[in-house]
């Protein structure tokens, strides 16, 4: 048994490659991983948090415990990080996606790992680690039940990013698309907090604009509408993920305009039904995006638009027609990516089977700046310079101008926000840089 009360060190990893290729975002909210799991932390343990966006690794620092979470574009640099802190002699553990995407990958940098969700496993290592013996893996083989968890520590919030903070109402998510790594770590399953705790968590954030960390909000519509009503009477602002089907629903988007929602992150990904079809998205029906993001508008909610190149019904002309797509029905914002297999996804599988991967190394599987798969109707080349096309080309001048006109929606920070990423863009793309 230890006599002093342990110490731990929760990093969020973020490697300086991932922070170059991420430098024209504008908005990088903060991950809730780590504040989250601080709170399920005996009160007599000395905690500090590292998030890497916000500031580097000391790697001076000195902690009984280290834990580390990362994403697939971060593993190498999180494996050195985790190497160095073994060397002197701290107790390391891992988790996060891509370690339950690759456990065993994971197990050679780490005394511990934890696969899938850690609720239930988190607290149990904390107890075998105070107790002076763990176990090298630790996996919950059933989801675990939300009701009860602890709000986030705010005070190991670190990120400046215009918001009052972070929180999440549900995880997971129904559908089981072929690309998305979400279906693989939750295994289609969808799970609510109690609607009074969220509400609680909620209101105790001082500030005005809060960020809902879910998977798809509107999933379960009897659950978003019950927690819409309870969060309206606090006045704040709110932005979260949603699927399509949130424009199918008249009350749902009255809820949720009523409640503070600004804006939602809705996952087109193309404008092609057959690339839709080809990666189990087929409900994304591409005929009916137009009138799906007028409805959202309707009620005052802007739409942040969700599209991803490189699927394999895309060829050369899909970057100018998306783009002109969006400009005609005024989306106010879009986050571009570049189709990218991660591994542990059916998206993956099947292009290992092709013989398709480019690489695997996972520092370049960050969806912006590196193509790692070969597409089927152009080249890694011609995908990359159409992706360089579509953001330089959304957040021209004329396109903002285009794009705000036709839908106006929350113009009072739309506009600043468009200028913000064009600016970023420009100085992104300097010889300065």
């Amino acid at each position: 048994m230890r006599k002093e009360p342990p110490s731990v060190l929760l990093i969020t990893a973020s490697s300086p490659d991932i922070q170059r290729v991420r430098s024209t975002r504008v908005l990088n909210f903060q991950q809730i991983t780590m504040p989250y799991l601080a709170a399920f932390l005996p009160r007599h343990w000395t905690v500090r948090h590292v998030d890497e966006v916000a500031t580097r690794v000391d790697p001076g620092l000195a902690a009984d415990l280290v834990a580390i979470t990362f994403h697939t574009p971060s593993a190498p640099h999180a494996y050195a990080t985790a190497d160095r802190f073994r060397q002197r002699g701290s107790t390391v553990v891992l988790g996060g996606p891509h370690v339950t995407l690759l456990p065993d990958e994971a197990q050679a940098h780490a005394d511990a790992i934890f696969i899938g969700e850690a609720e239930e496993t988190w607290p149990e290592f904390l107890a075998d680690f105070e107790a002076g013996r763990h176990r090298a893996r630790y996996f919950s083989p059933s989801a675990p039940s939300l009701r009860g968890v602890p709000a986030a520590r705010q005070e190991l919030f670190h990120r400046r990013d215009h918001t009052a903070g972070v929180l999440f109402a549900s995880r997971g998510c129904p559908y089981r698309c072929d690309f998305c790594s979400v279906a693989v770590m939750y295994r289609g399953k969808l799970r609510r907090r109690p609607v009074d705790e969220v509400a609680s968590e909620y209101a105790s954030f001082r500030g005005k604009v809060v960020i809902l960390w879910d998977d798809n909000i509107v999933a379960d519509r009897a659950y978003a509408k019950e927690l819409f009503r309870a969060l309206a009477r606090h006045g704040k602002w709110w932005s979260s993920q949603a699927s399509i089907h949130a424009a199918d629903d008249e009350e749902l988007l009255e809820l949720a305009a009523r409640s503070g929602c600004k804006q939602l992150f809705v996952g087109l990904e193309s404008i092609t039904q057959a690339s839709m079809d080809g990666v189990s998205k087929g409900f994304n029906r591409v005929r009916d995006y137009a009138r799906a993001i007028r409805r959202i508008h309707a009620h005052g909610i802007a739409v942040q638009a969700g599209i991803v190149f490189g699927f394999d019904h895309d060829r050369p002309g899909v970057f100018a027609e998306t783009l002109d797509f969006l400009e005609e029905v005024g989306v106010q914002n879009a986050t571009f990516n570049m189709l990218t297999p991660f591994p542990g996804t059916p998206l993956h599988e099947r292009l290992m089977a092709e013989g398709r991967i480019l690489t695997r190394d996972w520092s370049r599987f960050n969806g912006r700046k590196h193509v790692v798969f070969r597409p089927l109707h152009m080249s890694a080349e011609a995908l990359q310079a159409g992706f360089d096309y579509a953001n330089r080309r959304f957040y021209s001048l004329n396109s903002i101008r285009r794009r705000l006109s036709r839908s106006p929606v929350g113009l009072f920070w739309t506009l600043p926000l468009n200028l913000a990423y064009r600016f970023a863009l420009g100085r992104a793309d300097s010889p300065a840089q």
